[in-house]
């Protein structure tokens, strides 16, 4: 048949839309695009609306879509706008995966990783962010569950979310990878949950840092008072660092509710000590690398140095 006549020939169509005879024909047989008819020796023949409609299979199938969701848009089955949008959301997770994937292979041409840190980038560059964040809450659960925190600190440390973005830096990946190995180490798990139970105990006596306007911003004035003796590598034991402490005492003592004997010394490192962790500390920073926010300036080291300070002072 000539195209003049509005009817096309599978060869026709095959010129005029670039699909394969073969392509054609299945289209054909599977109902999506039968022929309008057939020639006295067999051959089939399709319209214009025939040649529109296989257009429009063509083009869906280029975007992507299957065999079944093309048939119910072409039966009205399916409205092709809320198809299209689907569809467009499936690719934006796609393309998601595949930028996460590109970043993990970036990160293993540029640090060369070991076997068991390749296979850990690639099993969680494959979970979603919502799978990502239940790593997460999966600890706080370890660490929280069943004790009786301050409300407003449990919120606070559960409101902690870990958005790994679509296009990660390689400092991106590692840190994500370090913090799920970190927050899986049950001995992480053992010593957070310590220092919960702490603060819990800390609660319930009514001594927990910010429970009187005394130990407000505390811990800001001790790290503003040791910090330049710690850099300056001031000895601990020294006269220098206990004239430091006599000058907190004051306000340590009446935050905490204690006296300035030896054994209130002692016990107060001894309490310092449960809250200064390098590892915990270290969650924090990879926290913050991943969601992208800038480096904070270590404490566990100044901190280290007070409770050492302390000690000598109360050894005398």
């Amino acid at each position: 048949m000539d195209e003049r006549d509005g009817r096309y020939t599978i060869g026709d169509l095959a010129r005029r839309t670039g699909l394969t005879v073969k392509a054609i024909r299945f289209y054909g047989d599977r109902g999506i695009v039968p022929p309008t008819g057939r020639t006295a020796a067999g051959y089939r023949v399709y319209d214009a609306a025939a040649a529109a409609r296989l257009d429009l299979v063509r083009t869906l199938r280029d975007l992507g879509l299957d065999l079944a969701t093309i048939r119910a848009v072409l039966d009205r089955e399916a409205d092709l706008g809320e198809v299209a949008a689907a569809h467009a959301d499936a690719l934006d997770a796609q393309i998601r995966v595949l930028r996460l994937r590109r970043a993990v292979l970036r990160t293993v041409a540029h640090r060369t990783p070991d076997d068991r840190e390749i296979t850990l980038m690639n099993r969680l560059a494959r979970l979603s962010a919502e799978e990502r964040q239940r790593i997460i809450d999966d600890y706080h659960d370890a660490v929280f569950g069943g004790l009786e925190l301050d409300p407003r600190f449990e919120a606070g440390m559960r409101s902690v979310r870990v958005d790994l973005p679509d296009d990660p830096t390689d400092a991106q990946v590692d840190a994500w990878v370090e913090l799920a190995e970190l927050v899986r180490d049950p001995a992480f798990v053992a010593r957070v949950r310590e220092m919960a139970e702490a603060q819990a105990r800390a609660v319930a006596d009514g001594t927990y840092e910010g429970a009187t306007p005394e130990a407000a911003g505390l811990a800001e004035r001790i790290t503003a008072v040791a910090r330049p003796l710690f850099e300056a590598g001031v000895d601990p034991a020294s006269e220098r660092a206990r004239a430091a402490v006599d000058g907190l005492m004051g306000d340590v003592a009446a935050a905490y509710g204690t006296g300035d004997t030896p054994g209130d010394r002692a016990a107060l490192a001894d309490r310092f000590a449960v809250g200064s962790d390098a590892r915990v500390e270290r969650y924090w920073q990879l926290v913050g690398v991943v969601n992208g926010r800038p480096p904070f300036e270590p404490q566990v080291p100044v901190w280290d140095w007070f409770i050492a300070a302390l000690r000598a002072s109360a050894r005398g």
